[in-house]
């Protein structure tokens, strides 16, 4: 059973940094995809990154140049390196698994199998 448990979120002030972690068990694909997502209040889940077992990196549109995702598969574990944080960001961040086609544009929900509980990232003005 694969198991996915994020950590590092906070309060920031906007303009400031975060890096979320998300560490990975259990999920037995070949070839798999680790995405980011988010959702905030009121608001559906959206994509935030993802990264697949070959290296290849998406990002949503509203993070280019700002969030960094990567893994280290030593340590199992996925990242996600957010930059110039603004207000907008705040939601709480989810990690997920799913196989190689997860990680083709749009990052939609229903195609990961895998989702860890979340952490809340809050972006103060």
């Amino acid at each position: 059973q694969a198991q996915l448990v994020e950590s590092g979120g906070d309060s920031v002030q906007a303009g400031g940094s975060l890096r979320l972690t998300c560490a990975t068990s259990g999920y037995t694909y070949n070839n798999y995809c680790l995405g980011w997502f988010r959702q905030a209040p009121e608001k559906e889940r959206e994509g935030v990154a993802a990264i697949g077992s070959d290296g290849k990196i998406t990002y949503a549109d509203f993070v280019k140049g700002r969030f960094t995702i990567s893994k280290d598969n030593a340590k199992n574990s996925l990242y996600l390196q957010m930059n110039y944080l603004k207000t907008d960001d705040t939601a709480m961040y989810y990690c997920a698994a799913g196989t190689e086609d997860s990680c083709w544009l749009p990052l939609r929900r229903g195609t990961y199998d895998y989702w860890g509980q979340g952490t809340q990232v809050t972006v103060s003005s």
